[in-house]
């Protein structure tokens, strides 16, 4: 179950080791190394996340030492390094400057043409640039669900509409 969901989290949460080790950290313990060198495993992962480039002269520094967007972006290569079937992000923006924003929004774009991606958002503008499919929830009951150009346009639910349109929340 470990290896088939990936979860990334609110804030980065880089392991207290290299930007090799870490990205590396779950292939090893499930044993998806085999066949490849540590180093081309990484990169291919790495690279996916448009980390390869800025990390790749740096693999045995620290990873808590990377900005909070790299450091995002390193936790979503360590995830997709393990080979996941479906990825969680909790709210994967809410501590990111714009910029480390747009790049996590832009993977998410391209990752789900591979992956199941589910995102856990209070920030509906977000939720509108990135979701196929909303589920707008309330006290932990589901109020409402569907497209999501049909969720923004004109939800069923009065609930949904005050929220989408910012007069709660």
């Amino acid at each position: 179950m470990r290896r088939q969901i990936g979860l990334i989290h609110q804030r980065p949460v880089p392991f207290p080791t290299t930007i090799l080790n870490d990205v590396l950290f779950g292939a090893r313990y499930h044993r998806l190394l085999e066949r490849m060198a540590p180093v081309e495993y990484a990169r291919i992962y790495l690279g996916q996340t448009g980390l390869w480039n800025e990390v790749k002269d740096r693999l045995d520094d620290r990873a808590e030492r990377l900005s909070g967007g790299q450091q995002q972006r390193l936790c979503l290569a360590r995830t997709l390094a393990n080979q996941p079937q479906v990825i969680l992000m909790d709210e994967p923006c809410s501590s990111l400057d714009p910029a480390a924003t747009k790049q996590i929004e832009d993977l998410i774009f391209q990752l789900k043409e591979r992956y199941t991606i589910v995102v856990v958002t209070h920030n509906m503008a977000q939720a509108k640039r990135v979701a196929d499919r909303v589920v707008f929830m309330f006290g932990g009951e589901i109020v409402e669900r569907g497209a999501a150009n049909k969720m923004f346009s004109g939800p069923d639910s009065k609930l949904a509409r005050d929220f989408i349109s910012g007069r709660i929340g």
